[in-house]
């Protein structure tokens, strides 16, 4: 491929949530270069990122766009309860799962930066990152030049770009609920950084989910700091 040997490979990193997707879809609509669009999934994802992955798809094939996926060297749940944590410097075992992925403790996020990084570099590509306008401390930390911000660019805030993927018909529904009407953000449906408003809405529209997250919390410990999460679903 001549775009990879001229370093002018063109890759879109796409979550599938709101801001990326607005990103891959205009770039789409204005003819900007692109060339592969890259997933990484985590396992641990609501199910509307999947099919709204199902539903784009066919879309980057029509128009002849690759598309890649990347996920954890191990399972994520496995990362959670199993892997075999050791005391700093030494080959002893203290307990076994990082624990919740979130607050402080991000690892689940810095693993996905990392592939992310590493195939985007090993390509030689410029990378289509989704941060929208109105995030600035995100805008802030991004240092590579490698890579661009198209939503930055634009003047695209976070409700610019959840109007556009409305306005293309995207939803991201699961039992009948639109899920940014009820959470701010549709990452990880397992990620400490819930606020508690969400956690409620979970508990309220997404029971599945937030039976789930009991289970995982009976074994990792509280989700959140002060209250466990049977205490935050009580009504107000």
């Amino acid at each position: 491929m001549l775009a990879l040997a001229t370093g002018t490979w063109h890759i879109a990193s796409v979550s599938w949530g709101k801001d990326s997707l607005a990103m891959l879809l205009k770039l789409m609509d204005l003819g900007e270069p692109l060339d592969e669009v890259v997933f990484f999934d985590t396992g641990m994802e609501f199910q509307a990122i999947y099919d709204t992955r199902d539903r784009a798809v066919p879309l980057l094939r029509r128009k002849g766009i690759h598309y890649t996926e990347l996920r954890p060297r191990h399972p994520m749940w496995w990362s959670m309860f199993c892997r075999p944590v050791k005391k700093s410097g030494t080959s002893t075992v203290h307990r076994h799962g990082y624990g919740w992925c979130g607050g402080v403790c991000r690892w689940g996020t810095t693993e996905k930066q990392r592939a992310l990084d590493n195939y985007s570099e090993a390509m030689r590509a410029v990378v289509y990152v989704g941060i929208a306008a109105d995030e600035t401390a995100r805008l802030e930390k991004e240092v590579k030049p490698y890579k661009r911000h198209p939503l930055a660019e634009w003047g695209m805030t976070e409700a610019d770009c959840l109007a556009y993927c409305y306005g293309k018909g995207f939803s991201w529904t699961e039992d009948d609920v639109p899920l940014y009407d009820v959470l701010d953000r549709v990452s990880c449906w397992c990620c400490r950084n819930k606020n508690l408003k969400e956690l409620r809405a979970i508990h309220d529209y997404l029971p599945g989910y937030w039976e789930r997250l009991v289970a995982m919390e009976q074994v990792l410990g509280p989700m959140k700091k002060g209250k466990t999460l049977p205490e935050i679903g009580e009504p107000c």
